[in-house]
């Protein structure tokens, strides 16, 4: 999992907090989640970050009120100070007050990174409450393999359990087709989002998501086709950061084009699920695929290859030998059920909610648990052989309670 460090900026001079944020923009630990032009303004009680930088130039006093009244409400958060001057009185001031950290201006990524490391207690954060996400993408071995099928009800499933927060971003910009699945209309797109990059904060984020009855929260494509020029690399990766900081589940259905936009996103996930079929057409676009990740650092590790519609009695090519042809092992098979992929897609319902109980739908189960290291210890093999997994602990009561609930709306 990703852990990402949720940041504020606190100055009252323009260009100093734009040289922050533009320092803060080469990493993907930090995510400026706000920032502020006063210091009086932070506000007194809110779900505070995990690091809050503070300038301390235009406004001493101000600067060194509020990073007193931080260190003394909330131990927890890293305070990083900042300034040009490197006058050792003032450094031992903000110390005093309960800076963590004292970095001079301008500083360099490698610096910027290592004091807010330093300020949070990293590499031990992870036991401070700090925002951990996963991050998964979905791409296809080819077109019509039924990757944003499995996106789709992957995402409503994880969106299930109370305790997550989950997103799904639609980027096949210009035949995506999530918010059909979903049976969703938004005013807002991911053109939108990154269009307005540069005033970008969580809240607004949140805002600008397309909530699903499930839980589930979508980012859909842009409408029009002009405007997925809008979207370019850099503002996915802010994007992607906000909202990495504000979920505990980033899915991302990529397009069929893998183009920059696409293989900047699979930079920023920790799991790649390439969705395939039993066919030589799929396979060798596996194995094309697998080559071109290779020389991207850390990318081929990433990767979970992902049989869907198997039928291991009428398939010509058998798993094993699939397996010798793309060189590794499959990580899941998904059983074939085509007409009620499309009787979910038409009512734009996802599986959890209209056939609990269906063998697809509990091997979707089965894969979320093996993705979120909650199964069993058999889960794998399991999926593997195209049997539906065992459902365990909160799982099993929540998929007996959404049958039990389809069988009372049936009579």
């Amino acid at each position: 999992m990703n852990l990402v460090l949720r940041t504020v900026v606190v100055d009252r001079d323009a260009a100093i907090r734009r040289e922050i944020k533009s320092v803060l923009a080469g990493t993907d630990l930090v995510c400026l989640v706000a920032e502020y032009s006063d210091c009086s303004l932070f506000p007194a009680s809110a779900d505070l970050p995990d690091v809050v930088v503070v300038g301390m130039d235009s406004d001493t006093d101000s600067a060194l009120d509020l990073i007193n009244r931080l260190a003394r409400q909330v131990p927890r958060c890293g305070i990083c100070a900042v300034s040009r001057s490197s006058d050792g009185q003032l450094i031992l001031r903000a110390i005093r007050a309960g800076a963590k950290e004292f970095l001079t201006l301008p500083v360099q990524l490698n610096e910027l990174v290592t004091g807010l490391r330093s300020a949070t207690g990293l590499p031990d954060a992870r036991g401070r409450g700090m925002q951990s996400c996963q991050t998964i993408a979905v791409a296809g071995a080819a077109g019509g393999v039924g990757s944003t099928s499995l996106a789709v009800n992957l995402a409503s499933i994880l969106a299930a359990s109370p305790e997550r927060a989950v997103v799904l971003v639609d980027l096949d910009l210009t035949l995506g087709d999530a918010d059909v699945y979903l049976d969703t209309i938004h005013e807002f797109t991911l053109a939108d989002l990154t269009r307005n990059v540069e005033r970008l904060d969580a809240e607004l984020v949140r805002r600008s998501l397309a909530r699903h009855k499930s839980g589930l929260y979508l980012l859909p494509r842009p409408v029009e086709l002009d405007d997925a020029n809008l979207v370019t690399p850099e503002p996915l990766r802010r994007v992607l950061g906000l909202l990495k900081a504000t979920h505990s589940h980033v899915l991302i259905d990529l397009s069929k084009g893998y183009s920059a936009l696409d293989m900047s996103a699979l930079a920023c996930c920790d799991t790649v699920l390439l969705v395939t079929q039993l066919d030589l057409p799929c396979l060798r676009n596996v194995v094309r695929l697998l080559k071109s990740f290779r020389p991207v650092p850390g990318l081929s590790e990433k990767v979970k290859l992902v049989v869907n519609r198997a039928m291991p009695e009428s398939e010509t090519i058998r798993l094993k030998r699939a397996e010798e042809i793309v060189g590794r092992e499959f990580f899941w098979q998904i059983p074939n059920d085509y007409r009620l992929m499309v009787d979910v897609r038409n009512n734009g319902v996802p599986l959890i909610a209209q056939a609990p109980r269906a063998d697809i739908t509990q091997s979707l189960f089965g894969m979320a648990q093996a993705l979120c290291g909650d199964g069993k210890s058999g889960d794998k093999t399991a999926g593997r052989s195209g049997v539906p997994a065992p459902m365990f602990g909160k799982w099993f009561k929540f998929l007996s309670s959404m049958a039990n609930k389809s069988s009372l709306t049936a009579h």
